[in-house]
């Protein structure tokens, strides 16, 4: 049974799956779809256009689907998209797209810690972690497996690759390719994310491969584009190597430096 206490306001418009639980004090405004199993806890406000999937925990003062923090925004219907089994921390406040996209999309089994901030038009894969504080500016794409520690700022419209761990209490300006470690101020490559891609199964052949390819973009003093050169013709049938050679190759902002 779905259970909602007293003294939270439900807007009767509000589409709420089987065994959701809404807790003292939530407010759950017009336009917004629980999936089921799903439990809000106390002084919750979840504001109109959000979408929660099923199985997702929602910790006290979180605050999802506001209008953006964006001074081009002109009241235009957007939308919060939050995947299934994601947990979001007490004071996480989750921001609506703007007409440049019209969501923002948080993915599946995610962790949004305390006091995070998810701004406009930003999109998160599955299993990403996000850790207390860290504040992210508009169009923010963070890819699959990736994590953000603390108190970390994120400039708008930067890529944080596939399966790459970001240190704690920095600031991230440029875009970040997949399976690193990404630390030190101005930020850097600081080597392979081995332990997380040894939790992922990737096996010691993948993980040599790649850490000759970064070695080749980063260690051996080349231009990007002779780096991406010597990787498409050594490794053409590595799919993760191929991975890095994309990602570079459509990175807008540059990518950050050894």
């Amino acid at each position: 049974m779905t259970t909602i206490h007293p003294t939270a306001i439900v807007h009767p418009n509000a589409r709420i799956g089987e065994n959701v639980v809404i807790g003292p004090f939530s407010i759950i405004e017009d336009k917004v779809e629980i999936g089921s199993d799903t439990v809000i806890q106390t002084h919750i406000r979840i504001a109109q256009g959000t979408t929660i999937g099923p199985g997702c925990k929602i910790f006290q003062g979180a605050v999802l689907g506001t209008e953006p923090q964006d001074l081009k925004f002109g009241n235009e219907e957007t939308f919060v998209e939050i995947g299934s089994n994601t947990t979001i921390r007490e004071y996480a406040t989750v921001n609506r797209g703007t007409n440049e996209s019209y969501k923002t999309v948080v993915g599946n089994n995610c962790l949004l810690m305390a006091y995070s901030h998810i701004a406009h038009d930003c999109r998160l894969g599955n299993n990403v972690v996000i850790a207390n504080a860290v504040n992210m500016a508009g169009h923010v794409i963070i890819e699959d497996f990736v994590s953000v520690g603390g108190m970390t700022a994120i400039h708008q419209f930067v890529h944080i690759g596939t399966q790459t761990f970001v240190g704690g209490g920095l600031r991230v300006t440029k875009d970040v390719p997949p399976f690193i470690l990404a630390m030190g101020e101005p930020l850097k490559y600081g080597g392979l994310n081995k332990v997380g891609l040894g939790r992922r199964g990737f096996s010691d052949e993948t993980l040599r491969n790649l850490r000759r390819a970064y070695r080749i973009l980063y260690s051996e003093h080349r231009t990007v584009s002779d780096a991406l050169a010597i990787l498409e013709a050594e490794f053409s049938e590595d799919i993760y190597v191929e991975k890095i050679i994309k990602f570079v190759q459509s990175s807008d902002r540059g990518i950050i430096r050894e």
